[in-house]
């Protein structure tokens, strides 16, 4: 039989023949030595030009298409393709990798570059986003990630001079990035109307913010800032592709085929035509119709370097310019198929799609001839004297040329497909040419080539060909499978494979055949193997396939699978591989990659002494699937390993899957949950021992701690057991079965993995028993490997995911560091080098492996050891590079670095575990001995066999066999601990004698469980075939155990004690003497399990044992006779209990049947459910029946109730479910889904719960964890809260949470974001931009006027008033004054700074901070979205730093994305912006004690609870929050971990452990009738006390998470805002309440909430509703419910109102007074209000009791006239503020309402589409006089001509039209209408402002606008919530104009103020007022 290994011999890369040009730029640098980088393929290449040596880089498992130089110029990146692409940063010197960055890019990585200094590296992706990354690339971490751009982006550079800044260019845009925080937000670069807007390929930034960039048109376009400065016209004939900055200045490449150098001013030096040079590929074609095009340069000092888009490199010596020298050629365009060797020279011949046939010399590495044909050629072969070559080519003919001087001997075209594979006879004598068309011809060479045969019987396409030694026979393969032979040279078939059975092959390329079979993989039948040669000398076969791997393998190779060798370096298809004619090289070339690859061949003989040189490091090596396997027959796996592998601990159902199958299984059970339903009991259970250890499939998870005590695990909890007081106490944070433990080097910590979908490690204190941290997102299905570092920071993990994922973790911060998939094999050990914590060791099945960290990554290389073994256990020795390892074989190997040393044999069978000891080892196997050893592993010191007969005297139990196989082994405290796989600890003193501490069933399931009747005694029964008695009492021990024939699953002791029956799984049962174990009695009637066994109570005169088999048997113990058998059960029996008499049975089965059997006969009785519950059950362990339904959870389907058992006082239902939980029901248990109390332990499914006799303990078993779990007991009233009380049920708890408008409000409210707003008014129609223009009357009738008119000068289009005589047009709005405040749906937004001195709040878009004493206003103004929270950090480290939130978008990380800005309050910097995935909006912030983190809540569906370090913009921990709204969230004042939150019916108390956030509900029961509200705030104590404002006015006092106190209506409506003093520890609450004598919606506390003084807001408002309040030096300030802040002094109650706004939005109306500074607005609200620009204050407010639409003055301005939304219209005096006039004609909204300038008429525009006109002179009863008709929509904006005798209005159906005052009638004619001068101009629509409407307002609209009193200007309003300033008039579309933000989404009016001093623009959604001061240009 063939030897089945791998080869022994191996391939080496040697060189690389080709440069990437195509698709890629700028990829060809020099490093600092000198040498050239670039790739090819998927290797980097480093070309060192003076040796002619190149150097490769390995470590891309894809083709490489970007790559960046550090500024250093050693260090180099790489970016790759590939579905999970990854960026690795490699030495050029070494070719070594430093770190690798992966998992962010999907699709490949375009763009690379490193910044100034080199520690950041920015990477752009190919996915749809085109996703933007910045990498601290040392640490493989993320700094910021963005979308970069809808379309590719080609080129992105840092700015080199100024920090924080990058620029990215591509398809039509170029972007300027800022970096802050976590955030890159860009700014489009402004082409204006100095360029073109175009594609932008390259870019090279320079000082004072300027940019140089490359156009496809061939200009180089500069910027200065964003905005586009100059161009430099046709710098290049065509698109610029590539630009390079050094020291000198710039060079530049481009399609034209030139290189410019520019100075550093960009102006030109010199340029350098390569169009012009004798070499290279363009030129000897003499083609430079598409030519020679540049796609990278590199200029350092007198050399630039270039590389075309032909695989060309060219490298240029300044001063000799004219005479670039050719360095690199390559093949390009197209495919690359073919390849032939000389046969007697070492040359390689290989033609392509590029027509070109080139000859490479394999000893001087280069091209020497090349020749170009008409076609593109797809195979060639050299004739066996060396002479002629021929090449196939794509149309069907051949060539054949001379290989001297590549001249044509003849050319035939027989056929019209392609020629895919030709070769020469070994005699020379014929040409066999196989092509598409399914034919072999065969030519003969001396007949010139003439057609002598064909071979036709292939139906498909030729792909390869041999000949035999002899020239008589060609066997074939085809495209469909098939091999074939022919007679040479008729072509005739042969048929008969008799005649073949002697023939020797020439060569051997056929890919079929039995030599080859072994290179196809065993199961598959895909042909996706190209190429195939064999080397017959060295029996080696390589082939080459359409992954891009060269394999080596054994020749010939007969079965499937064979073994190999792989090598990467192609990136896709080989299509071709071939030997050189001595055997000394391979020969590769890749199809798409155009590249030919030499390999040198090393033999056997040679690689033994290659040993020394370590292996080319590859990343494919620990990705691979298949890695280079060494050998094929492992040896036999002991059987005890074979079995661990095979556990996958995969789960139906996960613990994190339930929260989503209570959702979906509510739905059905909303009616159920209506009803009340019985409340938890009040007892409690604690747990108290665990009888268990899990060894059977563990290792080396058992150790000594600091204090001496013992930790080890067991089903779902950590255990730390006392051996001195034989207790335990338990760390119970796990949810499942925890599979590995790891101990700190300090022996204090404790690392714990568990099963999970997502599964996480614990580092818990074994003194505490509380978590460090939580450690998750990375692993499935399960973690089963930990190690700590020497030094204890690090942590290495490793999942049971089916790539065995390892994980390095800097554990305190709960950081991942790196990671990478581990093996295809599961991994059982990792461990951390203690000397260099970089380095790490994984072993498992067949493999160990060695690792360093790089970046992100980490890299592996396989261990070399001859055969592969399976390694269970390893440790480092005494210096960095010694490590052993201990195999299933039972030896020891000793390796050094990688290699494997020596072995020693230890043990029989597998060594399972070892430790290192300062002087030595100690090594623990299966064949339960424990060896000492000393260091080197020469001696064995010691040995210790653990048997009965050296037990000690104090014992915990009985050894179940002797020499059981070790687990774990551990040191410490003079002793040795060892663990068993029988689930025993034992302590070996080292003199000898064995201690065993605690013991656990073992391997199998744990189902039987019996409590004595009298005494603390349990019995189990497992599927371990073992009965077992333990003592409940202190001493918690095993006190006797017997073996059985099979496995139990019941048992059950008689009812005086002395008797024990036990069922067997074979459907037998025994009674033994409950003392002595011994048989009494035995029988055998059933086949199936016995399921439940019980005696009768009283003397237990009868036994019911039920079975599988579905019967109940009743026997006769005295007599031992069967008496009875119940029949009828359907199904399994799962469970018994008899009555009180004896004379009842009642059964379940597994089809939730409930039977009544009569004993003893055993017939069947129907029982009515009313009659069941008075019979008198003498025990209750059954799951079915009315007086247990509760017990059933909502999620039955996947939680089966398995076990129950009712307290001997009948008033405590215990149950086990098949999720692991313990729970406890107040009995009886009706109606559906009753709460309880659960706890967990055991892991997955508890498979029985007892009581004890005297209800003190209750005793649980756990199936597959094999565990016997004690809890002790605690009645009502006695217990402490202990922190495992978990009491919640299933279903959330049904009383609504109470009810409050605002509250509603607030929690409904949909945000809109800005850049999605849609329009505001329901416009129809098509919009101006859109509409076509109205030919004049003179177009119409073609009428040409001259260009001189004697007509008189049009009119002014607009009435100048009191301007003064210069008229200057206004150059910027500047924000001056804003009057409103957020306070109707935000909360804990207003507080003060500086002492007092200023405050801060916010509304809109814009952070407002206010000096109190000054009342000036300043801005914060980055926000591009409205803020919902304000928060301030009260660390004097941070003083004045803020952080705010705003809405957003989805959180795709964009610019729309939700973000929360910190900055600094007094000089409005941005500290940090932190872009976040709260999809929607951040509704909360608050800073931590310290200041450095910050909490945020998003309004996304899971209210995401996030926390950050603000400062490096670092996402710390992130978690769903709740189902509902949370309203707030708070850290504790005085912690960096500890946190709660607020909302819907929830409050839950959090703490930050490592990266995880864990959270505890809060805990009512303790407080008779409390129930869960709905919680609006929060505010914290001494002691841990907590306090929560409730809907209902209530506030819960919380110790840790439990309520013990309720502050009854400490407001009478909802506590919306509560604040924590600091400084003294008093509490100011606010609410919603009726201001009365005794209190007021503000209150001031105590520290403990016990007294208080209320305040009284004198607002006025009937209802006070106060949302933020915050308390400064005896001053405490309120924001409101309406929009007013407050100041309030403590001592004398004085009210202050500092801040007034609308409270109620829109605010439609606005009016400037004609002659001061003063303006009105009209709101929703139903208030007038009266500014003062120069006070900065509100001077007046009138409530109208309606909502109020548009208000305008007269012109005299001593008139003001309101319209409302009910239709009717006021006029009041200003004097007086009396009504003057009412009227109401209409039913429905006035739309705006205005004065004529003559103050004769008033107009009033309405939604019912007319204008009616009221004539003011004849008195107060305003008469209608006439109204506007045929209007087609409703009116929007009026303004009247300045004559008084016209009236324009603007309309919902974007028409403009004009009428006649007051007559009412239309006027159409264009002439009349251009000739009329306006007083105003308010419409948004006509053809002088067509150009404030912009592209984008498909949705939105121009809601408003106004002209400037001086005529030059015109401001717009729109639904984006922008404030626009354009000239006026504007006619032509998109005009140019200044924006202004701050504004939320809809804008509903905007004017000017008298002299055009101020805008005032007033918001729709904010309910704000801005004032923006106008800045006019100068003279």
């Amino acid at each position: 039989m063939a030897d089945r290994t791998a080869p022994n011999c191996h391939l080496r890369l040697e060189w690389v023949y080709g440069y990437r040009g195509h698709q890629c730029r700028n990829n060809l640098y020099y490093t600092a030595a000198k040498e050239i980088v670039y790739f090819v393929a998927g290797v980097g290449v480093v070309y060192n030009t003076r040796e002619h040596k190149q150097k490769f880089y390995l470590g891309h498992n894809d083709d490489i298409i970007s790559l960046a130089l550090h500024p250093e110029r050693v260090l180099v990146a790489t970016g790759q393709v590939g579905k999970e692409p990854y960026i690795c940063v490699w030495d050029s010197y070494t070719v070594q990798t430093v770190s690798i960055l992966k998992d962010v890019h999907t699709h490949g990585i375009a763009c690379l570059a490193f910044d100034l200094e080199g520690q950041c590296l920015v990477s752009v992706g190919l996915d749809s986003k085109n996703t933007i990354c910045v990498w601290d690339w040392r640490r493989g971490k993320v700094l910021a990630a963005a979308p970069g751009h809808t379309d590719r982006i080609f080129d992105i550079s840092w700015d080199l001079y100024q920090p924080n800044k990058l620029v990215s260019c591509g398809v039509k845009h170029i972007k300027f990035w800022g970096l802050c925080g976590n955030a890159l937000t860009p700014k489009r670069g402004v082409f204006g109307k100095t360029g073109d807007l175009q594609t932008i390929l390259c870019l090279a930034c320079a000082k004072d913010e300027v940019t140089y960039s490359g156009a496809l048109n061939g200009d180089i376009y500069v910027w200065k800032g964003i905005n586009l400065m100059r161009t430099i016209q046709g710098a290049h004939g065509s698109g610029i592709f590539s630009m390079n900055a050094c020291e000198e200045g710039f060079a530049t490449g481009g399609r034209d085929g030139c290189v410019r150098l520019w100075d550093l001013n960009f102006k030109p030096i010199t340029v350098i035509d390569l169009r012009e040079t004798d070499q290279g590929y363009k030129v000897a074609r003499g083609e430079n119709s598409r030519g020679l095009s540049v796609r990278s340069v590199c200029w350092r000092g007198d050399h630039i370097l270039v590389g075309t888009q032909d695989s060309e490199i060219f490298e240029v010596v300044v001063h000799d310019r004219n005479k670039p020298f050719l360095i690199m050629q390559g093949h390009c365009e197209g495919e690359l198929w073919a390849l032939a060797v000389h046969p007697t020279k070492p040359l390689a011949m290989t033609g392509s799609d590029d027509r070109s046939v080139r000859i490479w010399s394999l000893i001087d590495h280069a091209l020497i001839a090349r020749c170009n044909m008409e076609e593109p050629i797809r195979c060639a072969a050299v004739s066996t004297d060396g002479i002629h070559i021929a090449l196939g080519m794509k149309d069907g003919s051949f060539t054949v040329l001379r290989v001297r001087d590549m001249t044509e001997v003849v050319h035939v075209k027989d056929r019209k497909e392609a020629i895919h594979e030709l070769k020469y006879s070994p005699d020379g004598a014929h040409l066999a040419v196989g092509s598409n068309e399914n034919t072999v011809d065969i030519y003969g060479v001396v007949q010139r080539y003439k057609k002598v045969g064909e071979c036709i019987s292939s139906n498909s396409f030729i792909t390869h060909m041999d000949w035999t030694t002899d020239s008589k026979y060609l066997q074939t393969n085809d495209g469909s499978g098939r091999r074939l032979f022919y007679r040479m040279p008729s072509g005739k078939e042969v048929t008969n494979k008799e005649e073949l059975k002697l023939v020797q092959w020439a060569s051997w390329t056929c890919v079929l055949g039995p030599e080859v079979n072994g290179i196809w993989p065993k199961y598959s039948d895909i042909n996706d193997i190209n190429s195939v040669d064999a080397n017959f000398n060295n029996q080696v076969l390589v082939t080459a396939d359409d992954y891009g791997l060269v394999k080596l393998m054994r020749y010939p190779c007969i079965r499937k699978g064979a073994k190999f060798k792989k090598y990467l370096g192609h990136s896709a298809h080989i299509t071709n591989v071939r030997w050189s004619h001595d055997y000394q090289w391979v020969v590769t070339i890749g199809g798409a990659d155009h590249s030919v690859f030499q390999w040198k061949f090393i033999p056997e003989r040679k690689s033994k002494e290659a040993l020394h040189i370590a292996p080319q490091e590859t990343l494919a090596d620990s990705n691979s699937e298949e890695s280079d396997s060494d050998q094929s027959d492992v040896p036999e796996m002991d059987s005890e390993i074979e079995q661990e592998t095979q556990l996958t601990y995969r789960r139906q159902v996960y613990k994190e899957d339930l929260p989503q199958l209570k959702e979906q299984c509510k739905e059905k059970h909303r009616t159920t949950a209506m009803k009340k339903r019985e409340r938890a009991p009040g007892n409690g259970i604690k747990l108290h021992f665990i009888h268990g250890y899990r060894g059977y499939d563990c290792r080396s998870n058992l150790f000594y701690t600091q204090t001496g005590e013992i930790v080890y695990h067991v089903a779902a909890v950590g255990v730390v057991y006392n051996r001195q007081q034989n207790t335990q106490r338990f760390y119970m944070g796990h949810d499942d079965d925890i599979l590995c433990l790891a101990i700190h080097p300090l022996k204090d910590y404790v690392a714990t993995g568990q099963v999970g979908r997502d599964s996480s490690v614990h580092i818990w204190d074994t003194d505490t028993l509380k978590p460090m941290s939580v450690l998750k997102g990375f692993h499935q299905l399960g973690v089963c490997a930990l190690d700590f570092s020497a030094d204890g920071k690090r942590l290495a993990s490793v999942g049971l995911d089916d790539n065995h994922t390892i994980v390095l973790w800097d554990w305190r911060k709960g950081e991942k560091l790196s990671a990478m998939r581990g093996s295809k094999d599961k991994i059982f050990v990792v461990k951390i080098n203690p000397y260099l914590p970089d380095k790490l060791i994984t072993a498992g099945v067949k493999h160990m492996k060695f690792w360093h960290k790089a970046g992100g990554g980490l890299i592996g290389r396989k261990g070399n050891m001859g055969k592969t073994e399976t390694m269970m256990c390893a440790v480092y020795g005494w210096s960095e590079e010694m490590v052993f390892s201990g195999t299933c074989g039972g030896d020891i190997c000793i390796w050094r670095d990688m290699f494997l040393m020596k072995t020693v044999k230890a043990h029989d069978g597998p060594v399972f575990s070892m430790h290192a000891l300062e002087k030595g080892f100690v090594t623990g196997g299966k064949d339960g001995i424990v060896a000492l050893w000393d260091d080197t592993f020469e001696r064995c010191l010691k040995t210790y066999a653990i048997k009965r007969a050296v037990l000690a005297q104090g014992s915990k139990g009985l050894l179940l066999e002797d020499n059981p196989s070790i687990r774990a082994i551990s040191l410490g405290h003079g002793h040795i601990l060892v663990g068993t796989k029988n689930g025993e600890i034992l302590e070996v003193d080292k003199s000898g004698p064995i201690t065993l501490l605690v013991q656990g069933h073992m391997e199998g399931e744990v189902w039987g469980l019996a409590t004595h009747p009298h005494l603390p005694l349990c019995a189990t029964v497992s599927d371990d075939k073992t009965l077992r008695i333990w003592d409940l009492s202190p001493s918690h021990c095993m006190l006797a155990v017997r073996k059985l024939r099979k496995g139990g699953r019941c048992c059950c002791f008689s009812p005086d004690g002395k008797a024990l029956a036990v069922g067997l799984n074979d459907g037998s049962f025994l009674i033994v003497n409950a003392d002595t174990l011994e048989d009494l009695v035995s029988f055998h009637h059933r086949k199936d399990i016995i399921s439940d066994i019980r005696f009768s109570p009283g003397v237990g005169k009868y036994l019911a044992v039920a079975s599988g088999d579905s019967f109940v048997d009743i026997y006769n113990v005295m007599s031992s006779k069967r008496v009875g058998v119940c029949k009828g059960c359907l199904s399994y029996i799962t469970h018994l209990d008899w009555d009180k008499r004896g004379k009842l049975l009642q059964v379940n089965t597994s089809a939730k049947e409930l039977f009544f059997f009569e004993a003893p006969r055993g017939k069947r009785q129907t029982i009515p459910a009313s009659e069941v519950e008075k019979i008198d059950w003498s025990t209750w362990t059954c799951v079915l029946g009315p007086s247990v339904e509760g017990a059933w959870p909502v999620i039955s389907e996947v939680a089966e109730v398995t076990a129950a058992c009712l307290s001997n006082d009948r008033r405590v239902l215990a149950t086990g479910d098949d999720l692991g939980y313990v729970k406890l029901f107040r009995y009886p248990v009706k109606g559906k889904y009753a709460k309880f109390k659960r706890y967990v332990a055991h892991s997955t499914h508890v498979t029985n719960v007892r009581w004890t006799h005297d209800d003190s303990l209750l005793v649980t078993v756990g199936g597959g964890d094999t565990c016997l779990m004690i809890w002790a007991h605690e009645p009502e009233g006695l217990r402490e809260f202990k922190p495992c009380d978990s009491e919640e049920s299933d279903i959330e708890s049904e009383d609504d949470g109470g009810y409050d408008s605002d509250v509603t409000r607030e929690n409904e409210i949909n945000y809109t974001i800005k850049a999605l707003s849609t329009n505001m008014r329901p416009m129809t129609g098509v919009k101006p931009h859109l509409q076509m223009k109205e030919p004049s009357i003179d177009e119409r009738q073609g009428v040409v006027r001259p260009p001189v008119s004697r007509a008189l000068p049009q009119p002014e289009k607009l009435q100048t008033n009191n301007v003064g005589k210069k008229k200057r047009p206004i150059e910027d709005l500047v924000l001056e004054l804003v009057f409103g405040y957020r306070g109707n749906d935000c909360r804990n937004n207003v507080h003060y700074l500086n002492e007092g001195a200023d405050i801060i709040y916010h509304t809109a878009s814009v952070g407002i901070v206010l000096n109190l004493t000054t009342s000036c206003q300043s801005f914060y103004v980055e926000h591009s979205d409205d803020i919902l929270c304000l928060t301030i950090n009260q660390h004097p480290k941070f003083p004045n730093v803020v952080a705010t939130g705003q809405v957003g978008d989805t959180g795709d990380m964009s610019a729309t994305s939700p973000s929360i800005h910190v900055w600094d309050a007094m000089t409005k910097q941005t500290l940090s912006v932190l872009r976040c995935f709260h999809s929607g909006g951040v509704c909360s912030v608050s800073f931590s004690a310290t200041g450095r983190l910050l909490l945020s809540v998003g309004l996304d569906p899971e209210h995401t609870v996030t926390i950050w370090k603000w400062q490096e913009g670092a996402k710390v921990a992130s978690r769903v929050g709740h189902t509902q709204r949370i309203f707030v969230a708070e850290f504790r004042p005085d912690s960096d971990t500890h946190f709660v939150s607020v909302g819907i019916k929830h409050v839950r108390f959090w703490t930050l452990a490592g990266r995880a956030l864990l959270s505890k509900k809060g805990v009512l029961s303790s407080i008779e009738d409390a129930r869960m509200q709905t919680m609006l705030s929060v505010a914290f104590g001494a002691n841990n006390l907590t306090f929560t404002g409730t809907i209902s006015g209530d506030v819960c006092v919380w110790r840790e998470h439990i309520l013990v106190r309720i502050v009854a209506k400490a407001h009478t409506g909802p506590v919306f805002t509560m604040y924590t003093t600091l400084r003294d520890g008093l509490i100011v609450t606010g609410g919603k309440e009726r201001p009365s004598k005794e209190g007021g919606a503000l209150k001031l506390w105590d520290q403990e909430l016990k007294r208080c003084r209320a305040f009284r807001l004198e607002t006025g408002q009937i209802i006070d509703c106060v949302r933020s309040v915050c308390r400064g030096k005896g001053k405490i300030l309120v924001g409101t419910r309406n929009a007013e802040i407050i100041e309030v002094g403590e001592k004398n109650a004085a009210c202050n109102i500092l801040v007034n706004g609308h409270m109620d939005g829109p605010i439609w109306g606005l009016a400037t007074h004609p002659s001061r500074d003063v303006f009105l607005s009209a709101a929703e609200d139903g208030t007038v209000r009266l500014w003062d620009i120069p006070e900065k204050k509100m001077l007046n407010k009138v409530n109208l009791g309606h909502p109020a639409h548009t208000i305008s003055y007269s012109p005299e301005g001593d008139m003001v006239a309101i319209g409302m939304k009910n239709g009717e219209f006021i006029i009041l005096l200003v004097a007086s503020l009396k009504i003057w006039g009412k009227k109401r004609d209409r039913r429905s909204s006035i739309q705006d309402i205005r004065f004529s300038p003559n103050s004769r008429f008033l107009a009033v525009g309405s939604t019912e589409c007319a204008v009616d006109f009221y004539d003011l002179t004849l008195g107060p009863q305003l008469n209608r006089i006439n109204c506007c008709r045929d209007i087609p929509s409703f009116v929007m904006q009026m303004d009247f001509s300045a004559d008084s005798s016209y009236i324009q209005i603007s309309t919902g159906a974007y028409k403009r039209l004009v009428y006649e005052v007051p007559s009412g009638r239309q006027i159409t004619e264009q002439i009349q209408i251009d000739r009329i001068t306006w007083a105003t101009w308010t419409s948004v629509l006509g053809d002088e402002v067509v150009g404030i409407w912009s592209r984008n307002a498909d949705k939105a609209d121009v809601t408003c606008a106004c002209v400037s009193h001086s005529g030059l200007n015109i401001v717009t309003g729109d639904d984006f919530g922008m404030v626009k300033l354009f000239d006026f008039p504007s006619p032509e579309k998109f005009a140019k104009h200044k924006r202004f933000l701050g504004h939320s989404a809809h804008l509903t009016n905007v004017r000017f103020t008298n002299g055009d001093r101020f805008v005032v623009s007033a918001g729709g959604d904010d309910r704000s007022l801005f004032v923006w001061r106008c800045v006019h240009a100068p003279h």
